[in-house]
């Protein structure tokens, strides 16, 4: 373990899917105790970097340094140990559909853990607690709505206790109310539990509610960062047109492509 301020740190990062530059030599550094959010245009990679620092794939070259482990480098085992101090938030929460809210927030411990029953109990009615769902343990995930489903799976990624916690599009389909809850929920756990989260999102408004820190990407880079209000402020083109929702601006409409009318007619370049 390190004393570094920062819990994440990444250097000239390089990954692609087949002949598809996905990131392309980004550093960033994820501080310890923070909410720090990566935004961007959709497909610029911003789930492909949590997948990276969870160890899930493996980048063509760069560092990856969590809590001063290499996580390309470490073995398969030490990698487990390390995912175990790392909570996720899946975009669609990715409940166990055959278990009980209780159990589907238990599972982890009872995976990963030689805690006894009682103690277990203790533990995952503690955690519904904080998300206010206690009174829902013995619920089916058929049952439970998008918001509440959210929550359960939040439960389930603080449950060992986390150094970390990191959201994949969290507000993604939900309601104003649910989404509200779930801001209030990142910046309360974050705060109250000295723990470290990471947010992917597109959604502006609430990332500026939250955020102590912002890193915007756009084709395979990072384009820029910095505090909310440094990013509101920022006279770049390309981050006023994504902070503000431009329709037009260096982000195209159109997807590059040979001319229309030769294209529609079938005229060969």
């Amino acid at each position: 373990m390190t004393s570094s301020l920062e819990l994440v740190e990444i250097s000239d990062l390089h990954f692609s899917w087949q002949d598809r530059v996905v990131l392309d030599g980004i550093s960033l550094s994820i501080p310890r105790g923070k909410v720090t959010v990566i935004m961007g245009p959709s497909g610029t990679g911003k789930t492909t970097l949590l997948q990276l620092i969870g160890g899930r794939l493996r980048p063509a070259s760069g560092i990856v340094l969590v809590d001063g482990h290499s996580v390309p480098d470490v073995s398969r085992s030490a990698l487990f140990e390390l995912r175990k101090r790392m909570g996720m938030l899946f975009q669609n929460g990715a409940l166990l559909t055959d278990l009980s809210v209780f159990e589907n927030v238990a599972f982890p411990l009872r995976e990963h853990s030689e805690l006894p029953g009682p103690v277990i109990r203790q533990l995952v009615l503690m955690k519904l607690h904080l998300v206010g769902l206690r009174g829902a343990r013995d619920m089916m995930p058929a049952q439970l709505s998008g918001g509440m489903a959210r929550r359960v799976a939040l439960a389930r990624a603080i449950v060992m206790d986390p150094m970390m916690v990191m959201y994949d599009e969290p507000f993604t389909g939900l309601d104003p109310i649910s989404r509200g809850v779930i801001l209030k929920l990142i910046r309360s756990l974050n705060d109250n539990l000295g723990i470290t989260s990471l947010v992917v999102t597109h959604d502006v408004n609430e990332a500026l509610s939250i955020a102590d820190n912002i890193f915007l990407l756009s084709n395979g880079h990072v384009v820029a960062s910095g505090s909310p209000d440094e990013l509101m402020a920022s006279s770049s083109e390309e981050v006023s047109q994504f902070m503000q929702g431009k329709p037009e601006g260096p982000v195209h409409f159109h997807y590059p492509a040979d001319d229309y009318i030769d294209d529609l007619f079938g005229v060969q370049p």
